[in-house]
């Protein structure tokens, strides 16, 4: 009889090296940050402190917070999918954009019964959002342009056309702001406590749709195609697989879940779509996706943790008199110590992962 060889067991580094290297990406960010803060002369522990209950230190500030994390949970999806699929989606934030006129023009222009009228205008928004995620990706599959370069080029055409469509054709004429009518009261998505804690259903739309994305992608052919292209689409093309068809459904899909972000901003919270809408969401959607190492169970403590530096920024700035904009060096400094990956480990003395099942973008020549 052959003597079977015993497994190496594996190190709790190995195990938990897709949390811990983000985790201490986070904590180092936050370090650099205290430094920032006492060379200003501030007090470290009334700026972190305003931070924390600012972000979770009431159950109102945590509602508010999870308000804030709700479109960079769709947003960070959208940029995952992408990834997974080989592909760098940098338009989300033109997506975000259609989605939400989409929504804004069904939840006020269109009169349906009370109910209906709020699924129809998410519908509409997330249509919006996919059909503007697969003009991108029908172009890479049929000419081979690059996906970066088009999506950045659909973000202008997307931002400035809602602009026009806000302050010409659905402008609110009993308004002296730049935004279309409100919607609908039976287009309205629910508040789950109320308007004064914010929350509302999308939250836990987005939560659904980050398990349904997770079990598409790992439990689905679609998802296997999409994962297959994205990982290697010469061999995808020669065991049968429908190259360009997986390019256009995965930016589809992508594009699906940006435009869920725009139309639940417009149909549970602003109920009107105001110019110049979009916070930048799109953009902070990539360090979402990157935070969590392009696993989809991995976008909703990403989404929270940047919800809550959001959140907690203005108590911070109150209780210490910094500027608000340490936040977005602290978010900058977590994007570099992730991508970076190598900077930490070496700090950390963490072992370097024999090998790695995410692959972003295929590069700019294929």
């Amino acid at each position: 009889m052959t003597p079977t060889t015993p497994q190496t067991p594996r190190s709790w580094q190995t195990m938990l090296t897709p949390l811990l290297v983000p985790s201490l990406a986070i904590f180092t960010a936050l370090a650099i940050g205290a430094v920032i803060i006492v060379a200003t002369g501030a007090d470290v522990l009334a700026a972190y402190g305003g931070l924390f209950m600012g972000a979770i230190g009431t159950p109102r500030s945590i509602a508010y917070t999870l308000v804030e994390a709700t479109p960079y949970i769709f947003g960070g999806l959208a940029v995952l999918v992408g990834f997974r699929g080989g592909l760098f989606n940098i338009g989300v934030e033109g997506q975000i954009a259609v989605g939400s006129m989409c929504a804004a023009i069904v939840g006020a222009f269109v009169d349906l019964p009370f109910g209906l009228h709020a699924l129809v205008a998410f519908a509409a928004g997330a249509l919006g959002g996919a059909v503007w995620g697969a003009i991108p990706g029908w172009l890479r599959a049929r000419t081979g342009a690059h996906e970066v370069i088009t999506t950045i080029m659909f973000n202008y055409i997307a931002i400035r056309a809602t602009d026009y469509l806000i302050k010409v054709p659905f402008s609110d004429p009993e308004s002296s702001a730049q935004r279309t009518p409100f919607i609908a009261p039976g287009a309205e998505l629910p508040f789950l406590f109320g308007p004064d804690y914010r929350l509302h259903i999308g939250f836990l739309i987005g939560i659904g749709m980050v398990f349904l994305t997770n079990w598409l992608l790992n439990r689905t052919i679609i998802g296997f195609e999409i994962r297959t292209v994205g990982a290697n689409p010469d061999a995808a093309d020669y065991s049968g697989m429908n190259v360009g068809r997986s390019l256009v459904t995965t930016m589809a899909f992508s594009g699906l879940l940006a435009g869920m972000a725009g139309a639940i901003q417009v149909l549970a919270l602003e109920h009107n779509l105001k110019a110049s809408f979009s916070a930048g969401y799109g953009f902070d959607s990539i360090a979402i996706a990157l935070l969590a190492a392009s696993n989809p169970l991995g976008v909703i403590p990403a989404a929270i943790f940047w919800g809550a530096l959001r959140n907690g920024a203005g108590l911070m700035q109150l209780n210490s008199g910094i500027s608000i904009n340490l936040i977005n060096i602290v978010q900058a400094l977590v994007i570099a110590f992730v991508a970076a990956d190598q900077i930490v480990r070496q700090i950390y003395r963490i072992r370097t992962a024999k090998s790695s099942n995410i692959k972003l973008t295929r590069g700019w020549g294929r």
